[in-house]
């Protein structure tokens, strides 16, 4: 069986706005087969996530459009009991976000450089619950 064969009919949540981010994410999961369902806005993130059970959530904790964090909590406060893994990307310097975002339930956060080198790989780690040496909160 193919990747893409592997990955069909798995849909992953998107709240990236930054188009150079959304089209490299968009292209990388697209050629592996998933799915992709956009949310916009910061409302569209815990609806759509509960209205189509996805596979994963990848979030842009940068992004002007959806606050992540809030975003995080408000799918913390939902309780459902499908797990859903995320993906989440920053600035490596924000390292207050980045420790928030993992008290919030992210299964694993990223550089914005590590994301944009290894999207697909990434999105295929936390979906497969695979860990790697890459899991760790930067220092100031």
């Amino acid at each position: 069986m193919d990747e893409a064969t592997h990955h069909k009919g798995k849909t992953v949540l998107v709240a990236v706005n930054d188009i150079f981010f959304y089209v490299k994410l968009r292209d990388a999961l697209r050629a592996g087969g998933y799915t992709i369902e956009r949310a916009r806005t910061q409302d569209e993130v815990p609806a759509k996530a509960q209205a189509l059970r996805p596979a994963a959530l990848v979030l842009n904790m940068n992004d002007p459009a959806v606050d992540g964090l809030q975003a995080l909590a408000q799918l913390k406060a939902q309780a459902s009991p499908h797990a859903l893994p995320i993906l989440a990307f920053a600035n490596h310097e924000e390292v207050e976000t980045w420790q928030r975002a993992k008290e919030l339930g992210v299964t694993k956060i990223v550089s914005r450089n590590e994301f944009s080198a290894r999207t697909k790989d990434l999105v295929d780690e936390v979906i497969t619950g695979e860990k790697t040496k890459h899991d760790t909160i930067p220092t100031a």
